[in-house]
């Protein structure tokens, strides 16, 4: 499917589809692609789809549906990441796009202690998340939670492996020897200043394994990459 265009709907129901304004807009003026042109089609929750283009249209493109593959490149394990934004929006919007591409399935945005940046973009970084998952052809699109603060990510439950990454370098483990061979898996990654002392301890509290990507100091987006390769190295997907 390497030369094939991948395009976004979050209800493909019935024989025929409407692109949206969006997606009809890159279809015809920048892919320009022409009546009978095959293309594939992701809702985000799995389903992809093979449809022939029909009806070419700036607003309102339609596209018949050949083939439909639920389930497509289902990951077996699952990573949620809680994240501070940084104070250069570019940055995260960089961390979600990269994220999404290597394989993600939830992303929260964290505040705290020292965190820079509350408040973020919903609109735009969902679009960034479509683009990269259109992108890198993937058909589940991760879920983007609201912004939280720290105590409340401790109210998430259903994490096997939790793991907290700091800079104190101390006979702290990697990240990939706090994994365990079982998901969902929770991981922290600080704001630009690090988390502070009580920040780390009330997480160690809840059960997080303190963790170290490595001998550097990593920008905070830099850092979710890493962990986010890291995951995906040790289950191989």
């Amino acid at each position: 499917m390497s030369n094939k265009n991948f395009f976004y709907c979050s209800d493909i129901s019935g024989s025929e589809i409407i692109l949206s304004e969006e997606e009809s807009k890159h279809c015809i003026r920048v892919l320009r692609l022409k009546k009978n042109e095959t293309m594939y089609l992701v809702d985000g929750k799995g389903t992809l789809c093979h449809v022939v283009l029909q009806d070419p249209d700036i607003k309102k493109t339609r596209v018949k549906i050949v083939e439909t593959i639920p389930g497509y490149r289902k990951r077996i394990h699952y990573l949620h990441i809680a994240i501070a934004p940084t104070k250069n929006t570019e940055r995260f919007e960089w961390f979600l796009e990269k994220v999404t591409e290597i394989g993600i399935e939830e992303i929260t945005p964290l505040i705290c202690t020292r965190s820079e940046r509350k408040v973020i973009n919903v609109k735009r970084a969902g679009r960034i998340l479509i683009s990269a998952m259109k992108q890198s052809q993937r058909a589940y699109l991760p879920r983007l939670n609201p912004v939280k603060t720290y105590e409340d990510i401790f109210n998430e439950k259903n994490a096997k492996s939790k793991i907290i990454t700091h800079c104190n370098l101390k006979n702290l483990r990697l990240l990939r020897d706090g994994l365990l061979n079982e998901s969902p898996a929770l991981i922290l990654i600080g704001p630009e200043g690090d988390f502070t002392t009580q920040e780390v301890e009330m997480a160690v509290r809840n059960g997080f394994i303190e963790a170290s990507l490595g001998p550097f100091i990593y920008r905070s987006e830099t850092a979710g990459v890493m962990a986010c390769h890291e995951f995906n190295l040790f289950f191989q997907q």
